[in-house]
């Protein structure tokens, strides 16, 4: 016996061993984001509010690129936001997507139940402290010399290699105290700090620590990046034009703003023509402004002709317009890519499609076929009251708060395809299914089915 259990307890701790090491590891309750002036505690998650399901009391948050779906009761959850409201369901309404949120919840059978919601509130700072819109505004138009100041945008690299006010420089405050070189060393000169708008701790932060330094003239620019983009346009370098966008291929517009016959003896790929004089006819065929592109700006040196065209998109109510700085010289110094031949004619842009989402017309041409011919379920997790009014023919219905106790009604090794009406119930249902194993993926916009199963994608 006592031979038995030496064989036994060894094969015991290998078998621990060898589920420890291929058990998944845990996922992060915060953005990495909220990680630089925060810690989250158990059973809460710190990210950025997403969709808000009214009809389904429930909610989306992102975590990084993760997404969190989370339950609520409309009587029992706690929402606190900047501005009190009539009760939890106006509060979750007034939280705009992509704002910064913390949530405490429970957690039964698989399914976040939110118990508390608390929405970023804006920061503090005292009057003196504060640099306006105004004031950045009239110190960038005379530049640093003439201005006597010195910008610095608080947020990480990534960020400011996205787009940036002219003239400011890069220092992240994650990594303030090893960039302190970046600093003016009079410490009674103007010194202004920024970040991603009137909830982000990250300026103040650097405020904080510049004071400690001894600065005795230092200002936070609260409204930040937000409120300039919506004003005016950015700047970006070649090296993170590089970075930032083509190389993850990440969708955007380049408009190349010199004269045809110079731009043709090289540019930037995928750049458009874009003629200074003919912005006008430009934004006629232009990506819609709700669809929010990300532009870049080009010209011969960063010059003139790139900042007529750049301001007339902000005027157009584009945001995230950029000029390349330095221009297509500073591209071809760098040493960085070129095309040659004719440059297209009409911008366009795709947004970048959200994770596990399908296209209308991929959609379409399965939805179209009998269900035999499939291959796939078609899952609909509209609720009774709008499924009665018309399904697609073979559509398996299962309303989205059902579907974790109704999961054996799936098969488990079938692809499966989940529409609503608009697109935020079936994410959250291909979230659940992904979560369990499932081969899920999701329609993200609006259709509309009648009783004869037609349908029609907007």
């Amino acid at each position: 016996m006592a031979f038995r259990a030496r064989l036994i307890l060894p094969l015991a701790a290998a078998c621990a061993l060898v589920s420890a090491t291929d058990a998944p590891a845990p996922k992060p309750a915060s953005a990495k984001l909220c990680t630089t002036c925060h810690t989250t505690a158990a059973n809460n998650l710190r990210g950025h509010f997403d969709n808000l399901v009214l009809k389904n009391n429930s909610f989306q948050m992102k975590i990084d690129e993760r997404t969190e779906v989370l339950r609520f009761d409309k009587n029992q959850v706690k929402v606190v936001t900047p501005e009190p409201a009539a009760n939890a369901e106006a509060a979750l309404k007034t939280i705009a997507k992509g704002h910064e949120v913390r949530v405490e919840y429970t957690e039964q059978d698989g399914v976040k139940t939110a118990v508390a919601v608390f929405a970023k509130p804006p920061v503090k700072l005292a009057a003196e402290e504060i640099a306006t819109l105004d004031e950045v505004q009239k110190l960038v138009a005379m530049g640093p010399e003439q201005g006597k100041y010195f910008l610095f945008d608080s947020r990480p690299a990534p960020r400011f290699m996205e787009g940036a006010i002219p003239t400011a420089v890069n220092l992240p405050f994650p990594a303030f105290d090893k960039n302190l070189d970046k600093l003016p060393a009079d410490k009674g000169a103007l010194v202004i700090f920024y970040c991603s708008g009137k909830t982000c701790n990250m300026s103040p932060g650097s405020l904080a620590k510049a004071k400690k330094l001894g600065y005795t003239h230092a200002k936070v620019f609260v409204e930040g990046m937000p409120a300039w983009t919506r004003k005016h346009y950015g700047v970006l370098s070649p090296a993170s034009l590089k970075a930032a966008y083509l190389d993850p291929n990440t969708p955007l517009v380049i408009l190349d703003a010199r004269p045809a016959a110079e731009a043709a003896k090289g540019f930037i790929k995928g750049a458009v023509a874009a003629d200074p004089a003919k912005v006008a006819d430009l934004l006629k065929t232009f990506p819609e402004a709700r669809l929010k592109p990300p532009v870049v700006v080009v010209d011969a040196t960063g010059g003139d002709a790139a900042k007529a065209v750049a301001t007339e998109l902000v005027k157009a109510g584009y945001v995230g317009v950029n000029i390349l700085s330095g221009g297509f010289r500073a591209w071809q110094a760098a040493a960085l890519p070129l095309e040659t031949g004719a440059l297209a004619a009409k911008a366009t842009f795709v947004p970048k499609p959200r994770p596990g989402s399908i296209s209308s017309a991929e959609f379409t041409k399965v939805a179209e076929l009998t269900p035999a011919q499939r291959g796939v379920v078609i899952l609909d997790v509209r609720n009774p009251d709008e499924t009665k009014n018309g399904t697609i023919k073979g559509a398996l219905t299962i309303p989205e708060p059902q579907l974790l106790a109704r999961l054996a009604e799936l098969p488990k090794d079938a692809k499966i395809l989940c529409h609503c009406s608009t697109g935020i119930r079936a994410e959250l249902a291909y979230h659940l299914l992904k979560e369990k194993g499932f081969d899920a993926r999701f329609l993200p916009t609006e259709i509309t089915i009648i009783d004869s199963g037609e349908f029609t994608i907007d």
